[in-house]
């Protein structure tokens, strides 16, 4: 008997491995394929023959996708887990949800967590050198050569960044027993490595989430029609045809040689004259229920969120304050499906969720409208597969700190499973309360400033400051554009 109950455990722990791998290979296929059309999309067009440049920018393709399938995987892990939890409460004994299991979840964040690393040490630095090499010198040219080159160059940046942590760590503690873990690449480097990572990404979170925050109520108000209040649309679509028609005849007459510089500037104006009329168009075509209800609805929606989630870490603030066990780094949780993960319920796991979501796509919005990586910004069909990989590795950061970030914002109460846990910093209580403080002004004035701009700019017009630029409300209030009169002014 005991021979047959061993080997029926056996065969139960290998379907439920083949189950698992299935499940997790199904899941990763709809990912990549995802991220493929995404790519492909902002891809810049090349030529389709089968020379060698071809050949190395379709494998920096395949190796950026499988990046950005990981990415997105790293972003939906949390809320997947949060939400496998409260369905495995709910219904603890459902036939068709075995499968969802605590060894699924955690082999889904150790394969997160694995894939991280690979794409973000080897992979993307592999296909960024491999797109600029060119081969040795004195060397025969091809595919082969650039294998090569490539190769050598990632060997020379792995020793550059081991020596420089190396003597980091070793300036920090020079202890024994720190010198002697030195020398444990699998067990110190690379989760040391990681963590600085990690670090690094939460930081940029920090500069990026408040941003974005605020800059969603521009973007949202560019996506949606906004009311028509004390405005005649038909007498500026008029005005604004008349315009159009006025450039185009000035175009279609010619101009001298000696003024071709007018043509780019006229074409320029001219496209946004029709960029406008589009505009108008489309909110003289819109319902009154578009107009007057879905802007209100979506930015109050939007306040609400924002409002929220300031609430939730200054609530996390205090019990960092009063309560050790709030750290990140706390005590264990109960494990998966046994027990909810919020005060709530399933509506404060659902809430968690939305939240985390909102934090990623404002932190992403944020990404994009900072100065220093606003050329960042991919454009349809004309994007080289360098920005491309640039793209990537900025999203795997980014997504990558998303889950630490959530936890350390107590935002959710998931305790990170996998390599996710390890980091040091998040056992430093400074750290971890400096960075919710931080989160919290940062994000108040934030919003102080985006809803305070008109205010300011009246005052520092009436004042005569407006012709010093001291308020810098371009990004916010778009740039200069034309109106329905031809004139030029801040919409």
């Amino acid at each position: 008997m005991e021979g047959q109950d061993e080997v029926s455990a056996r065969e139960q722990h290998f379907h439920s491995q083949v189950r698992e791998s299935t499940i997790c290979f199904l899941l990763f296929a709809i990912l990549y394929i995802v991220s493929y059309f995404i790519i492909t999309r902002y891809k810049r067009k090349s030529d389709e023959q089968e020379d060698e440049d071809a050949i190395v920018n379709r494998i920096s393709l395949f190796l950026s996708t499988f990046t950005l399938a990981v990415s997105a995987g790293a972003v939906l892990l949390l809320p997947f887990s949060i939400i496998s939890n409260e369905i495995l409460l709910s219904f603890p004994q459902n036939y068709y949800i075995q499968w969802l299991n605590g060894s699924l979840i955690h082999g889904l964040w150790n394969l997160a967590s694995l894939f991280s690393n690979l794409c973000l040490f080897v992979l993307m630095p592999f296909a960024f050198f491999f797109l600029e090499s060119e081969g040795f010198a004195g060397l025969k040219k091809g595919i082969r050569a650039r294998i090569l080159e490539t190769l050598v160059m990632l060997i020379l940046l792995a020793l550059l960044i081991l020596g420089i942590v190396w003597v980091a760590s070793a300036l920090i503690d020079n202890d024994a027993a720190s010198m002697e873990s030195l020398y444990d690449l699998w067990e110190f480097y690379l989760p040391y490595l990681y963590s600085c990572i990690s670090l690094m990404g939460c930081l940029l979170l920090l500069l990026c989430t408040p941003v974005g925050l605020s800059r969603m109520f521009t973007v949202m108000g560019q996506l949606l029609v906004k009311p028509a209040i004390l405005e005649d649309l038909d007498e500026q679509i008029y005005i604004i045809t008349l315009e159009e028609e006025a450039l185009q005849r000035r175009l279609n007459g010619g101009l001298s040689s000696s003024v071709e510089h007018n043509i780019t500037e006229l074409e320029q104006e001219l496209d946004n004259v029709k960029t406008l009329k589009t505009k108008l168009e489309r909110r003289k075509k819109a319902s009154a229920w578009e107009r007057n209800l879905v802007y209100p609805a979506v930015m109050v929606l939007l306040l609400i969120e924002t409002s929220i989630s300031v609430l939730l870490v200054a609530c996390n603030i205090l019990c960092l304050l009063v309560d050790e066990t709030a750290m990140p780094k706390g005590t264990r949780g109960p494990g998966i499906g046994n027990a909810s993960l919020s005060a709530f319920g399933f509506v404060g796991a659902a809430l968690e969720i939305i939240l985390i979501f909102y934090l990623m796509v404002s932190s992403v919005v944020g990404f994009y409208s900072l100065r220093f990586f606003g050329n960042f910004i991919p454009k349809k069909d004309d994007t080289t597969m360098t920005k491309i990989i640039g793209n990537c590795v900025s999203i795997l950061v980014l997504s990558s700190a998303l889950p630490v970030m959530s936890r350390t914002l107590g935002i959710t109460r998931f305790d990170l499973l996998g390599d996710f846990g390890r980091f040091n910093w998040l056992g430093n209580f400074y750290i971890v309360l400096s960075y919710n403080l931080l989160f919290a002004i940062m994000t108040t004035l934030c919003l102080v400033r985006k809803f305070t701009s008109a205010v300011r700019e009246e005052l520092f017009k009436a004042l005569g400051l407006h012709k010093l630029h001291l308020s810098d409300t371009s990004r916010d209030s778009e740039t200069a554009k034309p109106s329905a009169n031809g004139h030029q002014k801040a919409l």
